[in-house]
């Protein structure tokens, strides 16, 4: 998620922050050349700001999908393959070589990297990928068998095709040592402040202010960035003032003036528009959820209330996109927009038809105006981290352009740390939250992850798999969710597709508010090989999974 931070922290915390740090080296390499060859690697660091605020809790264990710290998908943890989200080349290799399907889709033989070694210096081998896929939120009813044919070789079977789930099996799976995590029974409980891992960096040094990745010496190639050091912010102006005057060298992050920024000439900046902010709701009552949002009739009355242009304008100046209910990233997922009418959701409030759905649903305003039932007015409490300031003041404008329509919403701000624990448990009613786009062309990961009955849990525990927040279960939707899983025929699944768009546009788990500005800066002067419009070889927003990874090693110290 895009770690949006307010303009208020005090100096003190900053020099904190940076304190005993150095400035990044200019040394170039010895002669640039790219990763892979034997030419030695000189000494440079470059700072990261991905959005941790301090005090930063030292947490790398891959299964944590919400606490895990930014550089443990990619940088410590490895997939098979990666997956290159703004391309439709095909995937490159990681861990794994290559791989095969069968013309039914049900298996697939994984032939992987020979000679690559655990940071630890034992070999990375099939038995640790068989463990892996076994193992914790690995683990599916589907998968039938895996097996190590050889050190190199994995055959995976299942149950059902698993076209469409490829890049999530491969490309978005840590691969994780057997001989480490087969003795932790319970692996939720595990920080793993030391990982054993393959990736091209191991964890150097730990602070609550900062936590430094250097360059891992068994890893099967050079690295060209020795040591890469996260800082921890609480503010968005000193994390700004930082990257201009040099002391930051990448991060990702909302700035309403990004041509201040970028006007020396230091800094390069990319806005790929692809996340949808959304309003995040507790929706299924059966499951636990408790609030007037419950009620689908409510929902649908705040996503007509809603006016996104003036949000567009005044919390994201403009520089975001346009959300749809479809949960499709537009123009590229074009071809599996069923309906064109839900290729964006309503950008002007519409007052009276909000008032229409609930009085249809039996809702009557009282004296103060507020819609409600049986003398009890609507009353909803909508929260979002302090700090995220985008969606901080879209919170406010939403709840008053509710308040026009007679909804009552409550906008308040809650620490980074209280945000995650009630999204996860589902001790809450609405809350502004960012879905991550799918990595191919194909919305398939959003609706497996997002709106999948199989990711939900009752209230007070989280999901064990996927990321199902809102807690929604719809029959029609899981059906075409595996529909559209087994099988690799177009127009199979875009037919199951279309049921999933046409139910869930009603029912509105997540509330779609606008496709969320991902604003990308980097140090273009101490730094070259980054991505550019001409070459997109990687997303370069510093807070994504095994992306960033990627960038690190296309990258130079320049000369």
């Amino acid at each position: 998620m895009n770690r949006t931070l307010k303009a208020a922290a005090a100096a003190a915390a900053i020099a904190l922050t940076l304190a005993g740090c150095t400035s990044p080296s200019k040394s170039p390499t010895a002669t640039g050349s790219p990763a892979g060859t034997s030419t030695a690697i000189k000494e440079s660091t470059l700072r990261v700001w991905a959005g941790s605020t301090t005090p930063i809790t030292i947490d790398f264990n891959p299964f944590h999908v919400d606490t895990a710290l930014y550089g443990t998908y990619g940088q410590l943890y490895e997939p098979l393959f990666f997956f290159n989200q703004l391309s439709s080349d095909p995937p490159v290799p990681m861990l794994g070589e290559s791989y095969t399907y069968s013309a039914d889709g049900k298996t697939i033989t994984l032939k992987l990297k020979s000679g690559v070694k655990w940071n630890d210096g034992q070999p990375f081998t099939a038995d640790d990928v068989v463990f892996t896929m076994g193992y914790g939120p690995n683990k599916t009813d589907k998968l039938i068998s895996a097996k190590a044919t050889d050190d190199t070789t994995v055959v995976l079977t299942y149950k059902t095709a698993q076209f469409t789930n490829e890049s999530q099996l491969l490309g978005a799976t840590m691969m994780v040592p057997k001989h480490i995590w087969s003795k932790i029974d319970n692996y939720m409980k595990e920080t793993n402040k030391e990982p054993v891992s393959t990736g091209a960096y191991v964890v150097k040094t730990t602070s609550d202010a900062s936590y430094t990745l250097s360059a891992n010496p068994n890893y099967r190639a050079p690295v060209p960035i020795t040591n890469v050091q996260f800082l921890g912010i609480d503010s968005n102006q000193s994390g700004q003032d930082l990257l201009t005057t040099g002391q930051i060298d990448w991060t990702g992050m909302f700035i309403a003036n990004p041509d201040e920024v970028t006007a020396s000439g230091a800094i390069g900046t990319m806005n790929q528009q692809q996340d949808p902010t959304t309003i995040v709701t507790c929706s299924d009552a059966s499951k636990g959820c408790k609030g007037d949002q419950t009620d689908v009739a409510v929902r649908q009355a705040i996503n007509v209330a809603i006016d996104r242009s003036q949000l567009a304008e005044k919390a994201w100046v403009n520089l975001v996109g346009k959300a749809n209910p479809a949960f499709v990233l537009l123009p590229r997922d074009a071809q599996w927009l069923s309906d064109q009418s839900l290729a964006e959701s309503p950008q002007t409030a519409d007052a009276a038809k909000a008032g229409q759905i609930l009085e249809t649903a039996g809702y009557t305003k009282d004296a103060k105006g507020f819609y409600g039932k049986n003398g009890k007015a609507i009353s909803l409490d909508l929260f979002s981290p302090d700090g995220w300031t985008d969606y901080n003041d879209a919170a406010k404008l939403i709840a008053e352009q509710a308040g026009k329509a007679g909804i009552k919403i409550t906008p308040r701000t809650v620490s980074e740390a209280e945000y995650w624990t009630p999204v996860t448990n589902g001790d809450f009613q609405l809350a502004m939250y960012g879905l991550t786009q799918s990595i191919v062309a194909d919305p398939f990961s959003n609706y497996d992850q997002y709106f999948n009955g199989l990711s939900t849990a009752k209230v007070g525990d989280g999901p064990t798999r996927g990321q199902n927040y809102s807690r929604y279960s719809n029959a029609t939707v899981d059906a075409a969710i595996e529909a559209a899983g087994a099988t690799n025929d177009q127009a199979t699944k875009k037919a199951a597709y279309a049921k999933i768009q046409a139910q869930i546009a009603v029912d509105l788990p997540y509330i779609p508010v606008v496709l969320n500005a991902s604003q990308a800066f980097f140090n273009v002067k101490n730094f070259t090989g980054w991505p550019s419009d001409d070459n997109l070889y990687a997303d370069p927003l510093p807070y994504l999974s095994v992306a960033p990874a990627i960038v690190l090693l296309n990258l130079r110290p320049a000369q």
